[in-house]
Parts: C-alpha cells; structure tokens; sequence
C-alpha cells in the first residue's frame, strides 16, 4: 500500500545521526533532521537540500516531551505523517562507577530511553494510521559491557529490550522495529573519548582496528546503510532484531 515517505532522525547534526538522515533523503524520503538547537542542523538539512532532497531542521531536546510533540507536528505539518523514525540521540558521560554522579547516570538514560519512549509513543500514532511504519533505535557493542560507561551500556542495553517490546505492540499494526548494535564507528563521539584517554586518534583507530575481524574501523555510512534497508520494503519480515554492526561477531 502506498504511505507516506517522511523519516525522523534524532541526533541527527553530525556523526551517525546526520549519515542516516542523508542515506534517507537520498533513498527518497523527506526527513526531519532533529537535534538539540535547529542551528546545529543546518550542515545536515544543507548537504540533503543540496543535492535535491527534502529535509527541515529542528531544535528539541528528546527528553522534553512537549519538544516532541512540537516536533513531530512540525515534521507532519510540512512533509505529511512521518512513518520512519531513527532514535539515534545519544550523549556519553563516561566514567567509573565510584566517579560516577547521578547526572551523569540521569542525562545518558534520559536522552537515550526516554528520549526514544518519547519520540517513539508520538510517531506511532502516525505510523498506526498508515498501517505502515519503522523505527529504528540506535543501541552499541558497549551494551554488552563497557569500562567507565555504566551508564551508557545501561541505557544500550535497554534499547534492546525497548525495542523487543515495541516490536511485539506494533507488529499488527504494520510497523517493524529493530535496533542497530554499532562498534567502532570513527565520529566525533569516539574522537572525544579517545581526547579523553589522552590518546592520538589516529593510533586509536589503528589500535581498534586491529581487534576487529575486518581490520578496519567503522564509518558512519555503514550504519546508515543498514538504517536504509531496515526503513525499506523489503525487511518487512524483520523485527524485534538486534544487529551488530562493528565487523565481526559480538552477542
């Protein structure tokens, strides 16, 4: 059946975030590019406008549940009911447990889980109507366990068990959602923890690159390129699904 083709991403001003939403306009999907302020969009909104897709930049902090709702109407109200959604936001504040404060433990399970609770429970309600939808949440490796991130493999793994969940409620309603296990993905993200390690990035990325069965580090577009089959057609038959993606075996 024929349904809208507008996609949501979450975090979408860089890294991952922007790789995806650039890899779904380019699939034909008009996107909204969410990020905390609607200026830190504009790179993202501006490389997809560029070569001739459609896409609007927006201002929300996902843990804010009035700033979803007005986002996710901001997107309906431009492009039609968005059937996509990506819950990519995602923030570190890595440290050892007995270091650890309570903000640091509260930022990283609100913008990962809430974050993906609220953006999830708005665009449902347009994906059940379609009778057609995806979602897609961004987990991590680091779910499995992680040195000094407690608090993000907390949150990594409860992605997993988020989107089990979901799966199973939306599924007669045609919505598939799985989650994507990224490993090392050469970012912004993992340059400030290798800052933070008081390590060369460039011998970072060689060191992880030599515990990797492929030999390489990740790259953005290799996430995104998943995030394109699982918005797809044909990964109808998918879901509820973990997939690792970090160049070899991980769960």
């Amino acid at each position: 059946m024929a349904h809208s083709r507008v996609a949501i991403v979450t975090g979408a001003a860089r890294g991952i975030g922007a790789a995806v939403a650039q890899r779904l306009a380019q699939d034909g999907f008009a996107v909204g590019v969410i990020d905390l302020t609607e200026d830190s969009c504009a790179a993202t909104v501006e490389a997809i406008t560029n070569k001739g897709g459609q896409a609007i930049g927006i201002g929300a902090d996902v843990t804010d549940a009035d700033a979803v709702t007005t986002a996710v109407d901001r997107v309906a109200g431009e492009f039609g009911p968005p059937t996509v959604l990506v819950n990519n936001a995602g923030i570190t504040r890595d440290n050892l447990l007995f270091r650890m404060t309570e903000g640091d433990w509260d930022a990283v399970l609100g913008v990962h889980l809430r974050g993906a609770f609220l953006m999830s429970r708005e665009v449902q309600k347009h994906q059940t109507e379609q009778g057609w939808g995806r979602i897609v949440n961004l987990s991590s490796t680091s779910a499995l366990g992680n040195r000094g991130q407690a608090n993000y493999s907390a949150a990594k793994a409860g992605m997993q068990g988020f989107t089990k969940t979901l799966a199973i409620e939306l599924g007669k309603f045609g919505v598939t959602v799985n989650a994507i296990a990224p490993g090392f993905i050469e970012t912004d993200m993992t340059a400030a923890t290798a800052a933070r390690l008081e390590v060369d990035f460039e011998d970072f990325k060689k060191a992880a690159a030599a515990t990797i069965p492929v030999q390489r580090v990740g790259q953005p577009a290799d996430i995104a390129a998943l995030v394109s089959f699982l918005a797809g057609e044909e990964s109808g038959f998918i879901s509820g699904q973990v997939i690792y993606v970090a160049g070899g075996p991980k769960d």
